[in-house]
């Protein structure tokens, strides 16, 4: 018992300390850095950095066994490769910290103030295009469509050809029918419209996707690592119905598993209240094999 009144007793003077050295300044200090770490890591994962990081992992720790054992050159090697650590790491992770600042510079505030009207807006153009998609998977018509969300597309969408109509389906099936001025390319939308077509997108440098994956597919990942956009690809070659959302390719959607991914992605993820307690009573999204 007294064991525990003493370290009750430290715990409670270490706290009172804290409290006292701690002010609002830094704990809104720990909070950004604590933010910012996360962000780093989100954008980490989903790429092949996490192997990058367990050979830094591993580097650290033969440092540390090399100092305990007083391996005098393998320490002095070590310790001037450490010193062109920084550099070495932004040659690794270039494109992971080109993607972080990109999502962070072309965040569109618009999206904080969405209204009502733009989600119905939204939910009808979700239809339209499954409704399309599902045309051109029969006939086999290769189309890809990028929604926009919080990361604009300007850059891309400047490729092409501006539109800025409301969707249809009908709008959408004459554009990417073959041999019309607008298939070749991108249909990108914005916020429930269509902003531009024939936008050209960046191709992926993932090595690891299938060699069956075409310049359409490989597009549709390129600008989904890129940005936070849900790109809808249809094969040309089987009809299959893709969806790229942060590098990932999701393949062989039905039609009732694609409505309700594009309804999970561009509605339920990004809005509060009802709208969040709707998505319970909806299935997660499933891929088909």
């Amino acid at each position: 018992m007294e064991t525990l009144k003493e370290l009750y007793i430290i715990v409670q003077q270490t706290l009172n300390t804290l409290g006292q050295t701690i002010g609002f300044r830094d704990i809104l200090d720990i909070l950004i850095i604590t933010y910012l770490i996360y962000k780093v890591l989100s954008v980490m994962r989903k790429t092949n950095a996490s192997s990058v990081i367990k050979g830094i992992i591993l580097v650290l720790v033969i440092v540390g066994l090399a100092n305990i054992l007083e391996l005098k050159v393998m320490t002095f090697l070590l310790d001037q490769t450490l010193q062109m650590g920084i550099i070495v790491l932004i040659v690794l992770f270039q494109p992971e910290i080109r993607k972080l600042f990109e999502q962070v510079g072309s965040s569109r505030v618009s999206q904080i103030f969405r209204k009502r009207g733009d989600i119905e807006s939204i939910e009808t153009g979700i239809k339209c295009v499954v409704e399309a998609a599902s045309v051109m998977m029969k006939s086999k018509t290769g189309a890809i469509i990028v929604y926009e969300r919080k990361v604009g597309l300007n850059d891309y969408a400047v490729t092409g050809i501006k539109i800025d109509a409301s969707i249809t389906a009908e709008l959408i099936e004459n554009i990417f029918y073959h041999n019309t001025p607008l298939h070749d390319g991108a249909l990108l939308i914005r916020e429930g419209r269509l902003l531009a077509a024939a936008c050209m997108l960046p191709l992926s440098n993932n090595i690891t996707l299938s060699r069956d994956l075409g310049m359409r597919h490989r597009a549709g990942v390129g600008i989904s690592e890129r940005s936070d956009a849900v790109v809808v690809i249809v094969s040309e070659q089987t009809g299959m119905i893709s969806v790229a959302i942060d590098g990932m390719l999701k393949r062989h959607l039905s039609q009732e598993t694609f409505e309700l991914l594009l309804r999970n992605e561009l509605i339920l993820r990004d809005e509060t209240g009802k709208l969040k307690r709707k998505s319970r009573k909806l299935q997660k999204p499933k891929e088909n094999n």
